[in-house]
Formats: structure tokens, sequence, C-alpha cells
């Protein structure tokens, strides 16, 4: 990338709009309900879907079973969360990933 900060909020603009693919990808086992996507949480032993779930119109997100709550407001920060790696870095691979120039 060539700026020195990632442009946050056209990368989470554009992975709004791509949600319902990427979500598709990150979280295969998961399904449409209502407004949001709900699966099992890949980064701890879940064994049902019910408690992880990500508000497709928003990108909100949050696993209830997990205390204290793991929750973020966009899709860069479940991709963060995902993937456990700073904002910055899963910004910078979401813009690739995306093909949105920086």
């Amino acid at each position: 990338m060539a700026s020195t900060r990632p442009d946050f909020d056209l990368i989470n603009r554009t992975a709004l709009a791509a949600l319902p693919v990427l979500l598709r990808r990150w979280l295969p086992e998961g399904h449409q309900r209502g407004r949001e996507w709900v699966a099992r949480n890949p980064t701890r032993k879940d064994r049902r879907l019910g408690s992880f779930s990500i508000d497709t119109s928003t990108g909100r997100w949050a696993d209830f079973a997990d205390s204290p709550s793991a929750k973020g407001g966009d899709v860069v920060s479940l991709y963060a969360y995902l993937r456990n790696i700073g904002q910055r870095d899963a910004a910078c691979e979401l813009a690739d990933i995306l093909r949105i120039n920086q």
C-alpha cells in the first residue's frame, strides 16, 4: 500500500457492500437469518450456531457466548478478530482482497 494509513471508511464501505460474499467465504457453515449472518465462531470451540452473529446491513458483530463478549462495529474489526491480527493489517489485507487502491 502506498499510503501509511489505510482509508478505513472506504475499506469498510466497500467490504460492507461485499459482506454476504465475504461471510460465505470466511464462515461457510453459517447462514442468513433475517439481517444477521449466524455462524460458529472459528476462534473458539463453538459447537452450535446462534451466539456468533454479524449484522449484514451494518457490519456490527458479536459473540455473545464469549466472556467478556467479543464484539465490533465494522467489517475491518470482524476480519481482524477472525484472523487474530491488528486493525491496520486487517484493513490492508481487506483492501487487497477488495482490490482497493490506496
